[in-house]
């Protein structure tokens, strides 16, 4: 499909030697696009999908148990989730139940974290993806108290995050929530407005740079958060079909902060 479409793209724009160009970019594409799609077979696919899944609702459990009890909230933004994730009834009387396991007295997470790791560690979107799940929990209740970042701590040493990645994370995690359609930053005639500096200054940290990066330095930090978040990307890596729709909001997130930074570029 790549070397068509390029070869199409080149004939028209600089006739034969265009076709010829845009077929060799395209069948780099189609390389690249191979390689990422096919990059861990079915059933290590599906090995995945189920380690992801068992992993998030557990640790869910255990992190809104941080502060001694779970919160209406951390509930109902657990359900939100689920509602996200499109789980049957089955999935969702299976997420509920690892959900208790983790908030149980005594749960220890040391072998969930590892087992995880060894499975999904090497995956960064996945990793990355299960933290976004679990900070936003910590969230969702508008604090963030000292338990939950005890916790939240706890999981990201145990999944191989450093501290610093951690902070940069949260920060990034906290302004690209403000750029949900559920709430914070809202859009107006289906265009981005600014509606003050502090909104653009969280569009900045929404996509991990700051206000003095050039053009070319928000564009490439743009380019990789949407990367991590490709639904045939993180398909192909093993995340769940139901988690994935999940992460096409994040990327809703991160477009209107794209969207916001650019226009006050002009």
């Amino acid at each position: 499909m790549g070397k068509l479409i390029g070869g199409a793209i080149g004939f028209v724009l600089f006739n034969i030697v265009g076709a010829i160009l845009g077929v060799f970019l395209g069948h780099i594409f189609d390389k690249g696009y191979a390689a990422n799609t096919a990059r861990v077979s079915p059933q290590e696919r599906e090995a995945l999908k189920v380690s992801f899944f068992e992993t998030t609702f557990t640790l869910l459990g255990y992190l809104a148990k941080a502060d001694g009890r779970v919160s209406e909230a951390e509930v109902a933004g657990t359900e939100q989730l689920m509602d996200q994730m499109g789980l049957s009834a089955d999935q969702r009387r299976e997420a509920i139940e690892l959900f208790k396991q983790g908030s149980a007295k005594g749960f220890e997470p040391a072998k969930v974290l590892s087992d995880f790791r060894a499975r999904c560690g090497r995956n960064n979107n996945l990793v990355q993806m299960l933290l976004t799940y679990l900070v936003n929990l910590a969230l969702v209740d508008g604090q963030f108290d000292a338990a939950e970042e005890r916790v939240l701590r706890e999981v990201a040493a145990g999944l191989g995050v450093n501290g610093f990645a951690f902070e940069q994370l949260l920060r990034m995690i906290k302004a690209q929530n403000s750029f949900s359609s559920s709430g914070g930053y809202r859009q107006s005639g289906g265009a981005s407005q600014a509606s003050s500096a502090d909104e653009l200054a969280r569009a900045y940290e929404a996509l991990g740079v700051t206000s003095s990066a050039t053009d070319a330095e928000v564009k490439r930090a743009y380019r990789k958060l949407m990367s991590q978040y490709h639904p045939d990307k993180l398909a192909g890596q093993g995340l769940p079909d139901d988690a994935v729709k999940a992460a096409t909001e994040r990327s809703k997130e991160i477009q209107v902060a794209y969207d916001l930074v650019k226009k006050s570029r002009g």
